[in-house]
């Protein structure tokens, strides 16, 4: 049984049922969190016997927003490796170094994790057809997991998205519409083809169920790690609900007692040629602007204008973290690095966080001696 509780705005507080269907805060448009009764959980939950069940992200369901196993939309989510890269890391300086392989997933990206907790709950509460905007991965995702839901969906994304995600989305039957523009403006038009047709917009953190399933990234972390939280964790960020969902799993494990209150510095990586994160932690601002002209190899970071920007910057400030773009060219060296290296297949956003890991070195703000977890995102064949 779950201890979901309500739904609390990430900037307002305002409180709501999470048994009625909501997109964003009514009073100040802002994402809202999923909260469970975590004192009453801290005194019933065994944090060890999740071990016993098995592998994969509903072993986590008394902390996903969900009552009955039974109606979950399961591909076989989660439960990804988390492999150590020594051969790697010696050549980026580095003594130990962790990857967390998303590209296990189904439809080859993190994305699935966020898409099954999202459509199983919006079908828990009577939605029948749903809108994504996306850079890519997320379509796919969305697309699978309306299908396997019997439930229709409508994928709006930029005409030079990689053709493997529009391809993806078409085979699996979406209704896909390739825009002229970045995902903004994608957002827009789905947004408001959604408010006139009634359908309900899945878009990243316009819905508050999609964190939830990217959380669990961070359960499996500090469970692999036998309750031992990383020095740092670097994360590929474009729309950043993985680096969220990944604090928050943080935060809900201390209030269980399952860890102390030490946490990893957050590292967000973004492109050079869309980083308006980067230029917002830099710059010391709450929020970041509108990056103009935004271009990277890397589609899932070209997110000129991410909606959980507040969020993501306070995660990293309150951690210690930093932010960081790196170059398209040393992305793709990467890729290659990987595949010959260590025979790991990665997207190019999870390669951006190994790159990103070596210039962090090359500065002196990472030391030799920590212990680094990277996330690669996605699966390498999806690389355009």
């Amino acid at each position: 049984m779950s201890y979901l509780s309500q739904l609390e705005c990430s900037e307002c507080g305002q409180t709501y049922d999470a048994q009625e269907l909501h997109n964003l805060c009514l009073k100040c448009r802002a994402p809202l969190w999923v909260r469970y009764d975590l004192d009453r959980a801290r005194g019933e939950l065994d944090r060890d016997r999740f071990a016993t069940r098995p592998a994969g992200l509903w072993r986590w369901a008394e902390l996903l927003p969900i009552d009955d196993l039974a109606q979950r939309i399961d591909l076989g989510e989660g439960g990804t490796p988390l492999l150590r890269i020594d051969r790697l890391a010696s050549q980026l300086g580095l003594r130990e170094v962790w990857l967390k392989d998303e590209g296990r997933n189904p439809t080859g990206s993190f994305k699935a994790r966020g898409m099954a907790t999202a459509v199983t709950q919006a079908k828990a509460l009577g939605v029948k057809e749903f809108v994504v905007p996306t850079a890519g991965n997320a379509g796919g995702a969305a697309a699978a997991y309306a299908a396997r839901a019997g439930m229709a969906i409508h994928v709006y994304m930029p005409k030079d998205a990689p053709p493997a995600n529009i391809n993806e989305c078409r085979a699996v039957g979406a209704d896909v519409h390739l825009i002229d523009g970045l995902i903004n403006d994608a957002g827009r038009i789905a947004a408001a083809d959604a408010k006139e047709h009634g359908w309900f917009d899945l878009a990243t953190l316009k819905e508050p169920y999609r964190v939830e399933g990217k959380k669990t990234m961070g359960y499996e972390i500090a469970q692999d790690l036998q309750w031992t939280l990383p020095d740092v964790i670097v994360y590929p960020t474009g729309g950043g609900t993985g680096l969220i969902g990944i604090w928050k799993a943080f935060e809900e494990m201390e209030a269980l007692s399952w860890i102390g209150s030490k946490r990893p510095r957050l590292v967000a990586v973004q492109a050079i040629g869309c980083q308006p994160i980067v230029k917002a932690f830099e710059q010391d601002q709450l929020a970041c602007e509108l990056h103009q002209n935004a271009h990277t190899i890397a589609a899932g970071l070209r997110v000129p204008k991410p909606l959980g920007d507040r969020m993501m910057l306070r995660a990293m400030r309150a951690s210690g973290g930093t932010a960081i773009a790196v170059n398209d060219e040393a992305i793709v060296q990467m890729t290659e690095m990987a595949l010959r290296v260590e025979g790991i297949s990665m997207a190019f956003e999870g390669a951006a966080t190994l790159v990103a890991a070596r210039v962090l070195f090359d500065r002196g703000w990472l030391k030799s001696h920590e212990k680094i977890v990277c996330l690669n995102t996605g699966a390498g064949w999806k690389n355009p």
